[in-house]
């Protein structure tokens, strides 16, 4: 009997260190799996969902902001002259952004998020990616659009920069803190 005994207490020990080693490791790669949350916004559209984002998933965030601020008649995309027009019209336009670099050294995963214009990403976030280096990151998309889904802005990013990982993410129009964590813990 003491035999019996001494052999589950032994077995029993040998698990719970296993199970113990393997909450270690679980904490050890929420901390090497550090993620950035990065957004450009004009409206506050987007800036809302980032911060609904960093706030489910513990991350710093980040937002890309042009050295030139955009007036009301520069967003108006009805105008063949205003200035996002133009931009958008030009695939090789880099408006100037402020602070445009990030130590991203500690980061591993990057959700990025923008509005859709034109069916892409604003050029100021193409700025963004050719000023810091993305490589070996996962690169998480998110957009807000009136109806334009992010597929055409993800195809585009990876055409354009075909040597990082971008991941098609959503269209996060309004989305509840519940539906954003859901989406994440899908990823």
């Amino acid at each position: 009997m003491n035999r019996l005994i001494c052999t589950l207490l032994m077995i029993s020990s040998i698990i719970l260190g296993s199970c113990a080693q393997n909450k270690n490791v679980s904490d050890m790669d929420k901390e090497n799996n550090k993620a950035l949350v990065v957004y450009y916004s004009e409206t506050g559209t987007t800036e809302a969902i980032a911060k609904k984002i960093s706030q489910a998933t513990g991350a710093d965030l980040y937002r890309i902001e042009p050295e030139q601020p955009y007036s009301a008649a520069d967003l108006d995309w009805q105008d063949d002259n205003s200035r996002s027009t133009k931009e958008m019209n030009d695939r090789t336009a880099r408006p100037a952004i402020k602070n445009g670099k990030v130590n991203l050294d500690s980061i591993n995963t990057v959700y990025l998020g923008y509005p859709i214009w034109w069916d892409q990403a604003p050029r100021v976030v193409n700025t963004f990616i050719e000023t810091n280096d993305l490589s070996g990151k996962r690169i998480i998309t998110f957009c807000t659009s009136g109806e334009t889904s992010i597929d055409g802005s993800v195809r585009q990013l990876k055409a354009d920069y075909p040597a990082l990982d971008f991941v098609k993410g959503k269209r996060l129009n309004g989305a509840p803190i519940n539906e954003i964590e859901k989406w994440i813990s899908g990823r």
